[in-house]
């Protein structure tokens, strides 16, 4: 018995396959996204925001104003350091 393929079963290059693309394309598209990402952010930077006041845990007693953040200081302390909130 002679191996006949016909023309719909002869193995095509692997550029023509359609599912190569979708395998390959996906990946390489988020690879080249991040590039692009990656260059806007080194030539945009983002700007330095310096503020009048800085509050801490302890000047929570200066003013109205910072009286009011006091509990916002106190928990983010706690969250960074994972100690207790509240100093005792």
């Amino acid at each position: 018995m002679a191996d006949i393929q016909s023309p719909s079963t002869a193995p095509r290059a692997w550029w023509r396959e359609r599912m190569m693309w979708l395998v390959v394309g996906g990946p390489a598209t988020v690879v080249l996204a991040s590039f692009v990402t990656l260059g806007v952010a080194l030539k945009h930077p983002d700007p330095v925001i310096e503020t009048q006041q800085r509050l801490s845990a302890d000047s929570a007693a200066d003013g109205p104003q910072s009286a009011a953040l006091a509990p916002a200081i106190a928990a983010r302390n706690h969250a960074a350091t994972g100690g207790p909130a509240s100093g005792k």
